[in-house]
């Protein structure tokens, strides 16, 4: 049979020829899940990203390739899968891995693009600037100038505390080995205005950005990302946001224990809260201090909503809003209490699932979302076919246009995502790290060692549940299979397995494999062919 064009790309094409490439305006938000007004957040207060979603496309059920910061984001802008460009962990840098590999706006570039970034889109220092951008930001044109805050905290008390627990870190552990315990209080409400904590100078700055690049080449079509980093930790935004609640109104979770019969290996002690000021080391967060927490992540949620209400006012002010392709993603999910965890780094629903939206200028059917299996590798292809551009062979995902066009269109059968064992799997990834932190959690992490020592009896082997375990979960319409594999080899047999019914279960609350032999090796199989497992 002949290769047919697809005719519900047509319009897009036309659009292209006919008024020259789109712009992109990429916006990322670290550690949000869809708590938001369009995802039915019942108190969460979205009103800009609740309009972009009735103005453009939901989709209901996205997932990242993993529930961390920095393989989810390298794998949706290299396009590839986590296994596939061996980037499971914070401290791999993609591009030492893959030097040749080319990325997202990399890419655009090469295809006449400018491209630049304002905030966080790769993870931490990992900027690649030598080759995914062609411009740097407007710094001098931007309306306000950044003032740096210690630790991040614009309160003389919160900096004070930051700056006292940096002191007695480096002297115990020296600055290497201090790793991620240099922190101050878990939450902060100041009265200061938007652009003193730097998502709010990111967007400022975008926003001179996007004014410097409409003057100075009005035709060559832009690439713009803008990256948040809240609401991750620390909950801080400007007092008015936190008053945009009520805390009498913020309900705390109703599942507070891991699923019933579920793998120990999938739950952690939520570490990275716990390194907080403030925060007990071990033990259950008070109701009190839960319902703070909530409060903080709540309020950082509407400050991002308000930064990107600005962002997409800028581009209706400077005349591009109908030639630029808009989306919106999260890199990951958060715990907030479900099953008693504080953070991401698992390989449920939770952790996995995504905020997505798009909106182009000629999409159809607008308002209506979709609940499609989509996954964030697929935004590679999606964004080179809005902008018509060849996509490079590497990609693994597939292309969304057909849920742009309609959003009931068929997809994929299901979504991929992994999490290597969240105890101890990062810690021993880096030798000098995991000594201090063994020490400053070691109650917490002996915990959990003998835990699943127990659960796995005479299979237990430390070596691999510290260097190569890997938790791989496939989510179909209906289930949710976790199969916990040694990676370098996913044929051999499972570790441990856990089963979920989104259809009787949506919280994921009871193990079911026993009960459903068939069904869990046909997902398995399914699983084990998606392409799964460590390369090379």
């Amino acid at each position: 049979m002949k290769n047919l064009f697809p005719i519900f790309l047509l319009p897009f094409f036309i659009k292209v020829f006919l008024i020259g490439k789109p712009h992109i305006l990429f916006i990322a938000i670290d550690d949000l899940r869809p708590e938001l007004g369009c995802y039915g957040s019942p108190i969460a207060k979205s009103p800009n990203l609740d309009k972009l979603a009735e103005e453009g496309r939901r989709f209901d059920r996205a997932y990242c390739q993993q529930s961390i910061c920095s393989p989810s984001r390298a794998s949706l802008m290299t396009g590839a899968r986590p296994d596939e460009i061996g980037v499971i962990e914070n401290t791999a840098y993609f591009r030492d891995l893959n030097p040749n590999i080319v990325t997202l706006p990399q890419h655009f570039i090469q295809n006449g693009y400018e491209a630049v970034y304002c905030g966080k889109i790769y993870h931490g220092r990992m900027t690649d600037s030598e080759h995914s951008w062609s411009r740097k930001p407007a710094h001098n044109q931007c309306s306000v100038k950044m003032k740096w805050l210690p630790g991040g905290y614009a309160l003389p008390e919160n900096q004070e505390l930051w700056a006292s627990n940096k002191e007695k870190r480096f002297a115990k552990y020296g600055e290497e080995g201090s790793g991620g315990l240099i922190h101050g209080p878990a939450y902060e409400s100041a009265d200061v205005p938007d652009h003193a904590y730097s998502d709010g100078y990111s967007t400022r700055l975008a926003i001179a950005t996007l004014k410097d690049h409409v003057k100075k080449k009005p035709g060559k079509p832009l690439f713009l990302a803008l990256g948040f980093k809240k609401p991750h930790l620390d909950f801080v935004a400007p007092k008015k946001y936190w008053d945009m609640y009520d805390r009498e109104d913020i309900q705390l979770a109703k599942q507070k224990k891991g699923p019933i019969g579920g793998a120990t290996t999938g739950l952690h002690a939520s570490f990275e809260l716990r390194t907080r000021h403030g925060i007990p080391k071990e033990g259950s967060i008070g109701e009190e201090l839960a319902k703070t927490l909530l409060h903080g992540y709540y309020a950082c949620v509407s400050y991002v909503d308000a930064q990107v209400g600005l962002m997409i006012d800028a581009l209706e002010k400077e005349g591009v809003r109908e030639n630029t392709i808009i989306v919106v993603w999260g890199d990951h999910g958060w715990h907030l209490g479900e099953m008693g965890i504080w953070g991401k780094a698992t390989n449920y629903e939770i952790a996995t699932r995504v905020p997505l939206i798009f909106w182009t200028p000629g999409m159809k059917q607008r308002g209506k979302g979709t609940e499609a299996l989509v996954e964030l590798v697929d935004l590679y292809p999606t964004l080179c076919e809005l902008a018509g551009l060849a996509k490079p062979v590497h990609l693994a995902g597939r292309s969304l246009l057909p849920l742009l066009e309609n959003p009931n269109a068929k997809r994929k059968q299901y979504a991929v995502s992994q999490f290597p064992n969240p105890a101890l799997r990062e810690w021993a990834a880096n030798p000098l790290s995991f000594g201090m932190r063994k020490t400053f959690f070691g109650p917490l992490i002996e915990e959990v060692e003998h835990r699943i020592k127990q659960q796995q009896g005479k299979r237990w082997n430390r070596a691999l549940f510290e260097n190569h375990l890997m938790g791989y979960t496939l989510r179909t319409d209906r289930y949710r299979l976790v199969a916990w594999l040694d990676y370098r080899d996913v044929n051999l047999e499972p570790l441990f397995l856990e089963l979920y019914d989104h259809k009787k279960d949506p919280q994921e609350t009871r193990n079911l494999v026993g009960e459903f032999p068939l069904k869990v090796k046909e997902l398995l199989k399914e699983l084990r062919m998606s392409g799964i497992g460590k390369r090379g």
